[in-house]
């Protein structure tokens, strides 16, 4: 009970320190990569769907877009917002659940340099992704599992909980005129802030889920457990 009560405590703390230090240089990088894989997650809804990628840029404004081709409109422009969210919640709970903390954190690399190369369409998005990503792959090879798990679940939570402000920056702020959710509004005839108010309230329930179950006992102490009480 302890051990779960500290794993919680962890979490919180984690939570505090980058809403504290939100507008500062130290969450910037973890906000650019955020809207990196609202940008991916795009692209990938496209090919899920029969499409295809065609580029993908970000900029330093935190703001980015994905040109894709053919595919699902509606799923394309649905998974922007949900997949950063989605993203950010499977990492945070490989690195809390798991112990391939290291394994994660190079293929993270691996996948951002590849994506940048392959479809990054300015110079921005070529040094964030790139640089970004040989970041982690540094991270992964040389530095211990230990420091591996506290950075993925900070670049677990801060994905989760960007992509709740995003979605009501967007939508309910109007803060862009062109945002995902205006989009899919001319695609359904289904007004903005219901889009807006519906996705938010998908994006903290899963973001609270994804809390809860980060703070269970990891898999392997599970499994460990159970071989004892034999």
């Amino acid at each position: 009970m302890l051990s779960l009560f500290k794993r919680y405590i962890a979490l919180l703390l984690i939570f505090i320190g980058i809403v504290f230090l939100w507008n500062t240089l130290f969450v910037y990088p973890l906000k650019i990569f955020v809207v990196f894989m609202h940008e991916v997650s795009h692209g990938l809804a496209a090919i899920v769907t029969g499409g295809r990628i065609v580029e993908i840029q970000i900029n330093p404004q935190q703001g980015g877009h994905a040109l894709t081709q053919g595919g699902s409109r509606f799923w394309t422009l649905t998974a922007g917002y949900l997949g950063s969210l989605l993203w950010g919640g499977l990492i945070l709970l490989l690195a809390a659940r798991t112990h391939f903390d290291k394994a994660i954190s190079i293929l993270i690399g691996i996948g951002m340099v590849a994506i940048s190369i392959g479809f990054g369409e300015s110079m921005f998005t070529y040094l964030f992704g790139i640089g970004f990503g040989v970041v982690l792959l540094a991270i992964g090879f040389f530095l211990p599992e230990t420091i591996n798990d506290w950075i993925l679940r900070v670049i677990g939570v801060t994905s989760c909980l960007y992509a709740i402000l995003d979605i009501k920056s967007d939508v309910l702020d109007r803060a862009h005129l062109r945002s995902d959710a205006r989009m899919l509004s001319e695609e359904t005839g289904i007004p903005t802030e219901v889009w807006g108010a519906l996705w938010i309230l998908i994006a903290i329930a899963l973001t609270l889920w994804f809390l809860y179950l980060a703070g269970k006992t990891p898999v392997v102490q599970e499994e460990t457990s159970a071989e004892d009480d034999l």
